[in-house]
């Protein structure tokens, strides 16, 4: 795949692309453990647009497609020899950390899709399709897909979360800590908070205040990405 290639404009162009990204990658690399994740969380999101949960799809998806945007442009940067946005740097310098556990990479790049990506792609969906985060049906469609991320999640920590309980060293209770720590829903509400607060700085207020706070929520969310991030105790074989 070539670093120059278009983003995707559908979301079938994003599961295409994210199912190369499986293939190309090892899938003990830090971004592919992610990946992994977020291409099952956006093949539930289409099923569900299929299906007519949510109140406007269209929204929906160009948001999902939009927001997939944000973590895809990243993986082209990389590819290019180019730095990557200041919240996804952990990630991607720790990608191939073979102490670090597959859970640990997969939430680390949840904490910078969620809780920085998500309110960007939020305003920028509002925006172009001429709305606002406050107009019916947006909030109430973000909050059905907390479902679907949540059984996600519950079927990734019950991959490696019983495994990590039974280790019983000092450095093992720091990698609990990390993991146990961050919740994608909870991640979620802050980041409708968030987006909020962007969309009246954006749009309303004061536009350099918007570029302020977004660069501070993407150093925030880095430093919480090194915490989950930290290379404490190796993954026993099976």
């Amino acid at each position: 795949m070539a670093p120059t290639e278009p983003l995707p404009t559908t979301i079938d162009g994003v599961i295409a692309r994210m199912e190369r990204i499986d293939t190309e990658l090892d899938p003990r690399d830090g971004v592919a453990c992610f990946n992994h994740m977020y291409l099952k969380v956006t093949k539930l999101v289409k099923e569900n647009i299929t299906a007519g949960t949510f109140g406007d799809s269209a929204f929906l998806e160009r948001m999902d497609v939009i927001f997939a945007g944000l973590y895809l442009r990243n993986v082209d940067a990389d590819r290019a020899g180019r730095p990557v946005d200041t919240a996804w740097a952990p990630l991607f310098a720790a990608r191939d950390n073979r102490i670090i556990w597959p859970l640990q990479f997969a939430l680390a790049g949840m904490n910078a899709h969620i809780n920085h990506d998500l309110p960007v792609a939020v305003v920028d969906t509002c925006a172009e399709r001429r709305t606002t985060p406050d107009t019916p049906p947006v909030h109430h469609d973000y909050e059905k897909v907390n479902d679907l991320l949540a059984s996600v999640e519950a079927e990734v920590r019950a991959e490696y979360e019983p495994k990590i309980v039974k280790l019983t060293t000092r450095d093992a209770e720091a990698l609990k800590h990390a993991i146990s720590a961050f919740s994608i829903s909870e991640a979620r509400e802050v980041a409708w908070r968030t987006a909020e607060e962007f969309w009246v700085e954006k749009h309303g207020l004061d536009p350099l205040a918007y570029r302020v706070h977004e660069a501070a929520v993407a150093r925030t969310v880095a430093g919480v990405s090194q915490g989950i991030l930290l290379p404490v105790v190796p993954m026993p074989a099976d």
